[in-house]
């Protein structure tokens, strides 16, 4: 049995009154939720919310918190550093990562930016170690596969693309990726949403088909050992 962590991001609610008011990447999200529990119902699923439900940004008193050896810390400080200890353990548990997240002014929501803040923590997701020269950060987390779901009112930020440039998104989850134990990242974008056109639609339609696609086959790739086993006996 694996633990698949589901982070949504976007302000908006995946239905709303006005179907145009819609948020795109909950609802392509929702495909691969919806594909991947009917093939491993079983599964552990988690489940936040972070551009509904925000988790608060770190602050002076965070950071001085983290920096206090954990033996030292008074009661306050671990009260502070509750909501991370929460997050990062859900992302420990975690063997499928799940984001989804519109494209905010070229990058992420500050929501989502709050939540990778308050993960990537030293001695929890990462070490320090200047013996390691120019690199002294090191992740503690791995093997997890991340699938990453964005939408974008432009087109053209892939590489290579016209506003490649532009594009702060999902390279900032790459990067950050690895600070959450990621080893493979799976990408699916759905672009067009300012022009309305059959070009969206078209970008819509094949997110929508692209997260079924991976949820059907990482679904059966990330199976255990002795269920690989049993399907190559038959």
């Amino acid at each position: 049995m694996s633990t698949l962590l589901h982070i949504d991001s976007s302000v908006r609610a995946a239905n709303n009154p006005n179907p145009d008011h819609d948020s795109i990447s909950k609802n392509i999200a929702r495909r691969f939720i919806g594909t991947w529990q009917r093939k491993r119902p079983d599964d552990d699923y988690i489940y936040r919310d972070v551009g509904v439900n925000p988790p608060d940004f770190i602050t002076q008193d965070w950071i001085g918190a983290v920096f206090t050896p954990e033996e030292k810390r008074t009661p306050a400080q671990r009260e502070r550093l509750a909501l991370s200890d929460t997050l990062i353990a859900e992302v420990a548990k975690a063997d499928v990562i799940l984001i989804s997240s519109p494209m905010y002014n070229y990058g992420m929501p500050a929501q989502l930016k709050a939540w990778f803040d308050q993960i990537v923590r030293i001695d929890k997701t990462f070490d320090f170690d200047l013996s390691r020269g120019d690199f002294p950060l090191q992740p503690l987390l791995s093997g997890k596969i991340l699938v990453i779901v964005t939408s974008s009112g432009e087109f053209g930020f892939e590489k290579g693309g016209i506003r490649e440039e532009s594009g702060h998104l999902a390279p900032h989850l790459r990067t950050l990726s690895k600070y959450l134990g990621v080893d493979t990242v799976y990408e699916i974008a759905a672009e067009y949403q300012e022009f309305g056109d059959e070009r969206h639609r078209t970008s819509v339609a094949n997110a929508r088909h692209r997260a079924e696609s991976i949820a059907l086959e990482l679904s059966v790739s990330n199976l255990s050992p002795s269920l690989n086993t049993e399907i190559a006996d038959v």
